[in-house]
């Protein structure tokens, strides 16, 4: 059994997908330990609380640093001892300390197909603007872990979504969450959780 935890900053729409894939089979042999956000007002815990998934809150307001909030945040998930961390809409930038007390064991979802529009600035409705100002024909989403880097990590899986002459930033934003980040998030961890990913130096492969 594959024990996770999810972090989170807001509304929770890419934990309800993988909440659903629990409940519905396609994510299998895993269970979420914890749900933990930065921000108290975040609806994701309470999805979280509706499904009686343990919903935390560790923000940096709560701490006169970030260090110390860094420091909070990372023994509490030691507290979980999750076999793998989930970014799911986390605003939060994930400190060298707790990519090194978890190796390969953070993934991330990013609304756009890495390398391109990603990196520093590059979040939320950022992404889907840049994307729409290059005028780019084809954006997506990608799955990948987490290193030290700023989207950097390797890459688990990617997937494709078309870019329509009259989409907004928020229409495309909502088409890429449908079509892709719905998709391969809840895909990537179930390969995880089977023991069909495997990373090689930056590179990751997924064993057919």
């Amino acid at each position: 059994m594959l024990n996770i935890a999810v972090l989170v900053s807001g509304g929770g729409t890419n934990l309800q997908a993988i909440i659903d894939g629990i409940e519905n089979g396609t994510i299998t042999n895993t269970k979420i330990r914890v749900v933990i956000s930065n921000n108290p007002g975040a609806y994701a815990l309470e999805r979280a609380k509706k499904h009686g998934i343990e919903a935390k809150c560790v923000s940096p307001k709560m701490f006169e640093s970030r260090e110390a909030f860094n420091q909070a945040l990372l023994e509490t998930l030691k507290e979980y001892a999750p076999d793998l961390i989930v970014l799911a809409g986390c605003l939060v930038v994930i400190p060298k300390e707790m990519v090194q007390a978890f190796p390969n064991k953070i993934i991330n979802i990013h609304p756009a197909l890495i390398p391109s529009f990603c990196g520093t600035g590059y979040y939320g409705l950022k992404v889907h603007e840049g994307v729409l100002a290059r005028g780019v024909k084809v954006t997506g989403a990608t799955v990948h872990f987490v290193d030290e880097g700023t989207d950097t990590g390797p890459i688990i899986l990617q997937k494709a979504v078309e870019v329509k002459h009259n989409d907004t930033p928020q229409i495309l934003q909502r088409r890429v969450m449908e079509e892709a980040e719905w998709v391969i998030m809840p895909r990537a961890i179930d390969l995880i959780a089977n023991g069909r990913v495997h990373v090689e130096g930056k590179t990751a492969w997924v064993e057919e």
